[in-house]
């Protein structure tokens, strides 16, 4: 949401509050409310509908106007007169209010839930408003709407508000549940946004810059990932043998010493779905990565060397001698990288993982989300063929439905209408027809 709106004219905004005005008047309303309008191309404006409340977006107005509605909505509701006049307000620069969502934009809006791990905001200022509820270690439930906070900022003029929005959605870190800051940060940056080109459809409209995941630099982020792997294993070893009796054994090198060999290891990573494996050759200054070119024998390589804080998750890495600062929140074995205003997920797979990977491989079908199951549309034994409808679960207000991903026989329903499900969750065992 915006205000002032782009492109609305003094005459137009005039015409609409009187016909707020006269709107209210007509059913003697007393109260906060919100009266909505159509607005057509030939610029003639059709009444919608009233809400007898705030709404949602009402921080845009007070941030342009310098007015506290919900003070003004207590006054009234105590039975106390306005303390200002219509013609007492003045509209001053631009505000923009995004809405934070514990949801998946990539993967049809799903909700999200979960403990929020890491959490940084914005600083708040003048420029800057954060409405929230939620800490850092809160528990994002399946019970409530997916709306986690509201972030507004506000600045003289549209194009400056816009800069303050885009650094603000970069500097917002959270971490254990999806959001939808990501989205929020590309649609601020195309050319259609900053130009005022807005409609109803702009989602639909711009669907393969919104809701397809960015393109990441991979080869830049696995060696970040890389890079913090390495350091952190150091500064662990190095902790440990301060706090042994022999801080000077070389059991406590993280240096992948071999005798008669070079210093190497190798460190398995998957993001956005595809497996890397990088192979890493340790010297006293810096570390050399060498990794293969999907579908080819090529190695990229890569001279790597950097500084880790652990204590603000900061990390300042050298990568062929361009410098990258970017913040590292780990969540057990998956790393969420913040850097150039988006966030960047890799995940460290052990031997421990790759094993779990092929036992949960079978011919089953898992919760795409925590939540509670509220319809089984088949039964065991029964023969179904692709794009069935099995299974429906619901979480935060949404129904999604679990299809057949091929034609087969239900093995097993292990769940009942009303069972809580974990995200991940075997729902029930398929037997995939043979071809």
């Amino acid at each position: 949401e915006e205000a002032p709106a782009p492109g609305m004219s003094n005459t137009l905004r005039e015409q609409m509050g009187a016909a707020a005005v006269n709107a209210a008047r007509a059913i003697d309303y007393v109260g906060a409310g919100t009266v909505e309008f159509l607005l057509a191309p030939d610029q003639q404006f059709y009444f919608m509908e009233m809400n007898t409340r705030l709404q949602v977006e009402h921080p845009v107005t007070e941030m342009i106007t310098g007015q506290d509605l919900v003070a003004w909505q207590l006054h009234v509701a105590a039975g106390k007169p306005l303390l200002v006049k219509q013609q007492d307000l003045k509209i001053s620069g631009h505000a923009f209010e995004t809405r934070i969502y514990a949801e998946d934009p990539y993967h049809d809006f799903l909700p999200s839930i979960g403990q929020i791990k890491h959490l940084q905001r914005p600083a708040t200022n003048e420029h800057v408003r954060i409405d929230t509820g939620i800490s850092q270690g809160d528990e994002i439930s399946m019970y409530y709407d997916p709306m986690i906070a509201k972030l507004i900022v506000w600045d003289h003029d549209r194009n400056s508000a816009l800069r303050r929005l885009q650094q603000a959605l970069a500097d917002y870190q959270i971490v254990g549940v999806k959001t939808n800051i990501s989205l929020l940060q590309t649609i601020t940056k195309l050319p259609e946004f900053s130009q005022c080109q807005l409609t109803t459809q702009f989602i639909d409209q711009h669907q393969q810059q919104l809701l397809i995941p960015p393109k990441q630099n991979v080869y830049e982020i696995l060696a970040l990932a890389s890079l913090y792997t390495l350091l952190v294993n150091r500064q662990q070893q190095q902790s440990h043998a301060q706090q042994s009796a022999d801080p000077f054994s070389p059991w406590y090198y993280a240096d992948a010493w071999q005798l008669n060999l070079e210093h190497t290891q190798s460190l398995q990573f998957n993001l956005a779905g595809e497996d890397y494996t990088l192979h890493i050759q340790h010297y006293a200054d810096h570390f050399q990565l060498l990794i293969p070119e999907n579908g080819s024998d090529q190695l990229q390589k890569f001279c790597v060397s950097g500084n880790l804080e652990l204590a603000t998750h900061e990390l300042i890495a050298i990568i062929d001698d361009k410098q990258i600062n970017v913040s590292v929140i780990p969540n057990h074995h998956e790393y969420n990288l913040f850097y150039g205003g988006q966030q960047h997920q890799i995940t460290l797979q052990t031997a421990s993982d790759r094993y779990e990977q092929e036992q949960t491989s079978g011919d089953h079908l898992l919760a795409p989300m925590p939540g509670t199951v509220v319809a089984i549309l088949t039964k065991v034994g029964e023969a179904v063929t692709k794009g069935n409808a099995l299974m429906v679960i619901e979480a935060m207000k949404m129904e999604h439905t679990i299809y057949a991903p091929s034609s087969g026989t239900i093995k097993a329903l292990p769940f009942q209408v009303g069972d809580r499900v974990d995200e991940g969750t075997q729902l029930l065992e398929f037997t995939q027809e043979s071809e």
